[in-house]
């Protein structure tokens, strides 16, 4: 029987809330279940404030437009990640110097962001690559140093934690992916957090088409007008009532998913002077979100995907460095050398994860890496 890489769970109650919401004869967004999401987070995790998207790029967009982003702003941002996390600052006029990986890890070189500040540098954009904590500290003190924005993109980190820290609580600004490869999913959606005071008003106006609807429904003013720029941002009533159904059951999902990620790493701990396994440092939590090893070199991934596919298991790669992608290099002249983040490029590969991966399908894929390393 094959594996599939990635397989959408289901915790049983999403049809129900959607029939909930369709019945209550309000589906367009911002309503009952939108506003139980987000008090869910607040309360969880302690943030300031938390809006719904229909995607975490759109919750990098509005980002984009409360720190006024415009044309010759540079954002720091790692290479190593989903075309969102530069795109959405891109599309607003900005520059993006990329970052590179770790030695150890895809997250970014921290050590190596102060040498990229300039004059026109207005944010830096980290990404929790699996969830893994990039060291916000010292992120936080160059923004400090010079005066710049923080911005979180936690696609992958929804409960995991820097030093007892939430992540996407921690930078000005955070973001969040409920896409259904997800450790909680809603098929498409994401989420913005503010923590800061000064942009929590400013957000519900973009978030709102630029208007300032929000305060009228708080009964603030008494109209409601085109008062900024903004978008369409709001998912509808049917997406926050599935994801509600899943956000019931995220320590239910979290255990299992932690277990599974134990379970991959006791068992190909056996050959790991043969391939890298991933590396949690001492503030980092680790939320079980995906589980991957380093190959030693491009071929030796592509036989091993080979040998996988062979035995019915589906591994797959992941991102392309950015600095290398065919946009960038049409649109600017300069050329990096990030020999991390290529590095992660050629040899980082990821294997099946998701809810209802069992112990025995979990022994067969680790079973099939090392009988490749066996031979190999």
């Amino acid at each position: 029987m094959k594996i599939p890489f990635n397989k959408p769970f289901l915790v049983g109650k999403e049809t129900s809330y959607i029939e909930q919401a369709v019945i209550s004869g309000q589906i367009s967004g911002n309503g009952y279940f939108t506003k139980k999401c987000q008090h869910f987070f607040e309360n969880k995790y302690g943030f300031k404030k938390v809006l719904l998207t229909t995607s975490c790029t759109d919750a990098l967009e509005m980002c984009s437009m409360l720190i006024n982003i415009k044309t010759g702003d540079e954002v720091i941002v790692p290479s190593y990640t989903f075309v969102s996390t530069a795109l959405a600052f891109v599309r607003q006029g900005a520059k993006v110097i990329f970052a590179d990986s770790k030695p150890d890890s895809p997250n970014m070189d921290v050590s190596k962001i102060e040498s990229l500040i300039t004059k026109k540098t207005k944010a830096i954009v980290v990404v929790h690559y699996a969830g893994i904590a990039v060291d916000m500290d010292s992120v936080m003190e160059l923004a400090h140093k010079y005066n710049l924005y923080v911005i979180e993109d936690a696609a992958q980190a929804i409960d995991s934690f820097y030093k007892g820290k939430p992540l996407g609580g921690i930078g000005h600004l955070g973001t969040f992916s409920f896409h259904e490869t997800k450790n909680i999913i809603s098929g498409e959606g994401g989420m913005l957090v503010i923590n800061d005071d000064n942009l929590i008003e400013r957000s519900e106006i973009i978030w709102e088409k630029g208007t300032n609807r929000s305060s009228f429904f708080r009964g603030e003013v008494n109209k409601y007008e085109w008062v900024d720029t903004g978008s369409s941002f709001l998912p509808s009533e049917v997406i926050a009532a599935f994801l509600y159904a899943q956000l019931e059951n995220l320590e239910r999902i979290q255990r299992r998913r932690k277990y599974i990620w134990d379970l991959y790493y006791k068992g190909l701990k056996v050959i790991n002077n043969k391939i890298k396994l991933p590396v949690i440092p001492e503030y980092a939590t680790n939320n079980g979100h995906m589980f991957y090893i380093t190959t030693n070199s491009e071929e030796e991934r592509i036989a091993l995907i080979s040998y996988l596919k062979q035995n019915g298991i589906h591994s797959v790669f992941h991102y392309l460095s950015l600095h290398k992608s065919e946009y960038y290099l049409k649109n600017n002249n300069e050329r990096a050398e990030l020999i991390y983040s290529d590095l992660y490029t050629a040899r980082l590969l990821r294997l099946p994860f998701y809810y209802e991966l069992s112990s025995e399908e979990i022994n067969r894929i680790v079973e099939g890496v090392i009988e490749f390393y066996d031979t190999y």
